[in-house]
């Protein structure tokens, strides 16, 4: 037994090892919601047992059931960031078990970490696991983060603080650059990962739905031996991160304030690396090593994600279209596909209900922001589509929500890029398909006096077919639609670009 407080000897059944392996063995193999909930609950346990532990013992157990738990979590978090629809009850289910393990295995290694820094009894056995112990901890507040960005929530202050820890110990010591077996089958430094975790979540976080999140970590994950982190601004980096006042990472610029606590994140190798990604995600391969946790994406979809992050990567960063500014104005809101059909001038406004009010808060020629309660922005998600209607103007417009944060009031901060000030509701046709099983209502984009030849075209989710064409009828005129690309897939709707041709009278081509 291991002695406690006062010399007692601890009944706890992990104060041995023994017993401890024996309580992991009785956790059910095969069922990797109960058995996340066991371990989760476990190192709860470690983390208020720690103090009757000596500390390589504590280190031991913690590493041990922890080990033991990621088949579990790479299951639930192929099961929760997939294309499939969940279900609120899944969807919650997941979610919380994930953010509870994520959230207990954050503070027990970090609990590590602190009783090493005050020399607890056994703090000598476990130096030799610091880089190891760094990088699973710092790996856990990955976990939390990504969490955090599937919700699109407010992120704890405390994560950063840790994590500017966790990255301290290590250059202190001389072990950032160390690779270490994180896990079997993953080999990285600390370097590497809190490197990888800055680029991650300062590309993407607030700007990507939770699968394109889930797939750009998973592709930094990739590629983190292209990242480096230097002390000194040298022209190239792309995100700093200040190790006394620790906040999310910011763009780097040559003009900040300077000071030795910065540390600066740049990618140089690893734009080479993803470009090499993309040109395989090209030919419809996967690249190996690339650790999507089993789940069944195309590399299509992977390819657009790889090619965003290659844009965020670039140097200069991408910058602002078109100048925002400071406005005060109210817009009737639809949020929806369906709702915005409802509001167009088909004259389908079986709606009784009003539609939302939104206060915009700064506008642009291409976009515009919100400030909303939480309460009053239901379904509201990355590239939602949502139609808006300023409160002096007859007629709606399209857009897609592009950016989500929460402040600490709860409320969100909505970015959404304007498709179309202007939508025009018709009625559109299959060819291949006879009579009228072969119609539906679709949305037309194009602004007056357009003169390009094509129409975008808002359409119920899966319309869109690449070897169909379409009749449409637009201000008592036919049309032919030759089908060009779809533009984007949202959850309800096809955003899609056609060849638009006039016909004779009777449509037929």
């Amino acid at each position: 037994m291991v002695l406690g407080l006062f010399g007692k000897k601890s009944d706890h059944p992990l104060a041995e090892l023994k017993s401890a392996q024996s309580l992991l063995d009785d956790i059910p193999k095969h069922d990797s919601i109960k058995a996340l909930q066991e371990l989760t609950d476990w190192i709860e346990a470690i983390s208020e047992q720690a103090v009757n532990f000596k500390l390589d013992h504590h280190w031991a157990v913690l590493r041990l059931y922890d080990q033991a738990a990621q088949g579990h979590v790479r299951k639930l978090l192929h099961d929760y960031f997939t294309l499939q629809s969940l279900s609120q009850f899944q969807e919650n289910r997941l979610w919380t078990l994930l953010d509870a393990y994520y959230t207990q295995s954050d503070y027990a290694h970090f609990d590590v970490l602190q009783r090493y820094h005050e020399n607890a009894k056994g703090a000598s056995a476990v130096k030799p696991d610091l880089a190891l112990l760094c990088t699973r901890g710092i790996g856990a507040i990955g976990g939390l983060l990504k969490m955090a960005a599937a919700r699109y929530a407010m992120v704890d202050p405390a994560l950063w603080r840790r994590l500017a820890v966790y990255y301290q110990t290590a250059e202190a010591q001389e072990f950032s650059k160390e690779s270490v077996t994180v896990y079997p089958g993953c080999n990285l430094s600390v370097n590497e990962a809190f490197a990888a975790l800055m680029l991650w979540y300062g590309c993407s976080a607030g700007n990507l739905n939770p699968v394109q999140e889930h797939i750009a970590e998973r592709l930094f994950a990739a590629l983190g031996k292209g990242v480096q982190v230097f002390n000194a601004y040298n022209g190239s980096a792309l995100f700093v991160f200040d190790m006394t006042q620790p906040t999310p990472p910011m763009r780097a610029t040559a003009e900040g304030t300077i000071h030795p606590a910065l540390r600066y994140i740049v990618a140089d190798n690893m734009r080479q690396m993803l470009d090499n990604m993309i040109k395989t995600l090209d030919k419809g391969i996967l690249p190996d090593g690339l650790n999507l946790y089993g789940a069944n994406f195309e590399a299509e979809l992977v390819k657009d994600i790889a090619a965003r992050l290659m844009q965020n990567l670039s140097l200069p960063p991408p910058t602002r279209r078109t100048p925002r500014r400071k406005i005060k104005v109210s817009l009737r809101v639809a949020n929806g596909f369906l709702k915005m059909l409802e509001h167009s001038d088909f004259g389908l406004n079986f709606g009784v209900e009003e539609s939302e009010t939104w206060e915009v808060e700064d506008i642009s020629a291409t976009g515009f922001r919100s400030v909303v309660q939480a309460a009053r922005a239901d379904g509201i998600k990355i590239g939602a589509l949502v139609g808006s209607k300023p409160e002096s103007v007859s007629h709606w417009g399209a857009g897609v929500v592009r950016r989500l944060s929460r402040d600490r009031d709860g409320a969100l901060h909505i970015g959404v890029e304007v498709l179309s000030p202007r939508v025009i509701g018709v009625p559109l046709h299959d060819r291949a398909v006879k009579g009228p099983e072969g119609g539906q209502l679709g949305l037309y984009l194009n602004r007056p006096a357009d003169t390009s030849g094509e129409a975008w075209l808002l359409m119920k989710q899966d319309s869109y077919t690449p070897q169909r064409s379409l009749n449409m009828e637009l201000e008592d005129k036919e049309y032919l639609l030759l089908p060009l690309a779809l533009v984007e897939r949202g959850d309800d709707y096809d955003l899609a670009r056609y060849r638009m041709m006039e016909q004779d009278g009777g449509g037929d081509a």
